[in-house]
């Protein structure tokens, strides 16, 4: 694999200049997240995209985000910074599950892992505590880093950790007593919170030598503030037989036994344990996950960024690879590019193999405001872009199908006009109603009310005008089909 520097610095990109993104507004909220510049291709599968947006946008606009396929708003999450927004599986059920808490500017962070149910109830939070050293110094309330919140089938969660820590880096050119990010993950039990268990990358030298990062240890790292990040842990899942890790800055997996110590490495440099079949090269990947597991064999699907703010390969690719545990060989499956839309990603992304959908895979391009999904074939069959280039970004991408029916009642603004009213009505995050009814009241508390007019839903929010309206009183009601899902409460006008 041939490297060349790039002439952009980190400088230079952090000197870029947003160019204002179009946003959504409303009268019934003041949401006002990003629009989706969307193009369709091609069928796509079912589900809504889900996104966490962060960087040059509007502030009420940075929230764990969800939209239907035609970019319409369906759900916005509370203004923080949020990451790792996806659907997952606990004790049987779907959830959504997302990080929020504050970004390292060097790429980790610190925050607390937040669980909700299918009316948005937050039914579970996990935090992490512990002795654990921050660049400054600070005490967090929760250590938990940004790149991973993986439910397992046993209802625990699994999450990064990125501790600073003092460490001898003289075999690599350094000092005796310099700083490095010792790259971590717990085992959480999600209904008590407690640690189940821990691992360390720096305990395990012998098999993950920082001699063979390919992040350099420069001048300016090695201090407690700038610590040395050999590792940059960003995913980890169970297995058959343990945990599969994802380290960007080794350009490998591993695959790790229940007890920790690693079984084998699978590298995008040279295939470590394994001997390359075709084009299987990958560096600075982000998600790697494991599929259709045996004891003979499986498949590994990543994020290939192939590019750092410093360093470029080329474009961006989704890949799969098929993993012969017999023969000792790695084997390319697919490499996922839109020739007509290269992408260099130099961070974050998330490959997602859709469900039932004949090999469709959903890309998000981390860095890259854009999400991509591909068919069996390797063709782009839908894209959506949601911000300027290397100003917003999303940590993961996804499509999922989800249903949902708030706990909160739909919101309503009445707005005056000269021969009458406009009525604007949204209901955040639900997914399943189709139509709204509209009622005038007699008064605040008035329960006997009168339907005076129904609209289809439309996107987001929908709007009905209304002229000689003889009460001062409105409510209206979220209904799929006949069967009222929710109700608003009466405002005045």
């Amino acid at each position: 694999m041939t490297h060349w520097r790039h002439t952009a610095s980190i400088a230079f990109l952090l000197s870029l200049r947003a160019t204002a993104w179009p946003y959504s507004s409303f009268k019934s909220t003041g949401f006002q997240p990003p629009k989706l510049e969307i193009a369709h291709t091609g069928p796509t599968d079912p589900g809504f995209i889900f996104l966490g947006p962060r960087g040059a946008i509007q502030p009420s606009g940075q929230a764990a985000l969800i939209y239907d396929n035609n970019g319409n708003l369906v759900y916005e999450g509370p203004q923080e910074s949020v990451s790792n927004f996806q659907v997952q599986q606990l004790n049987g059920n779907d959830v959504i599950t997302f990080w929020s808490g504050d970004a390292v500017s060097i790429g980790y962070g610190y925050g607390s892992v937040h669980i909700l149910d299918n009316t948005y109830q937050e039914i579970h939070t996990v935090t992490l505590t512990g002795n654990f050293v921050t660049p400054d110094g600070s005490q967090k309330n929760s250590y938990i880093d940004l790149h991973e919140s993986y439910i397992t089938p046993s209802n625990t969660l699994l999450v990064t950790v990125y501790n600073v820590t003092q460490h001898d880096l003289t075999s690599i050119g350094g000092n005796s007593s310099e700083w490095i990010l010792d790259g971590q993950f717990y085992e959480i039990d999600i209904a008590s919170n407690q640690i189940i268990k821990s691992w360390s990358a720096l305990d395990h030298q012998d098999s993950i030598p920082l001699n063979s990062s390919h992040q350099r240890l420069s001048r300016s790292a090695g201090t407690q503030a700038n610590p040395y990040d050999a590792y940059h842990v960003n995913a980890v899942s169970t297995t058959n037989h343990g945990y599969m890790i994802s380290l960007r800055h080794m350009w490998s997996g591993y695959y790790l036994s229940s007890d920790g110590s690693v079984l084998w490495q699978v590298s995008g440099d040279n295939g470590a344990d394994f001997r390359p079949v075709g084009q299987t090269n990958f560096a600075w990947q982000h998600d790697l996950r494991v599929s259709n597991e045996t004891d003979d064999s499986m498949v590994l699907t990543l994020f290939n960024n192939a590019n750092t703010p410093t360093w470029s390969e080329g474009p961006s690719t989704g890949v799969s690879l098929a993993i012969d545990l017999t023969e000792k060989t790695v084997t390319s499956l697919r490499s996922l590019n839109d020739p007509s839309d290269p992408i260099r990603s130099v961070s974050q992304g998330s490959y997602q193999a859709l469900p039932d959908s004949n090999g469709h895979v959903f890309i998000n391009y981390g860095s890259i405001s854009k999400v991509k999904e591909f068919d069996g074939d390797g063709n782009v069959v839908f894209s959506a872009a949601f911000g300027t280039s290397n100003t917003v970004s999303s940590y993961r991408g996804f499509r999922y199908q989800w249903s949902a029916t708030p706990f909160w009642k739909p919101s309503l603004n009445v707005t005056r006009t000269s021969s009458g009213i406009v009525v604007y009505m949204s209901w955040n995050g639900a997914t399943d109603y189709d139509s709204w009814a509209v009622y005038s009241a007699s008064s605040a508390n008035s329960t006997n009310n009168q339907q005076i007019s129904s609209a289809k839903r439309t996107g987001f929010e929908t709007s009905v005008t209304l002229n000689n309206v003889t009460t001062a009183y409105i409510q209206v009601a979220a209904l799929q089909g006949s069967n009222v899902l929710g109700t608003s409460d009466i405002v005045a006008f």
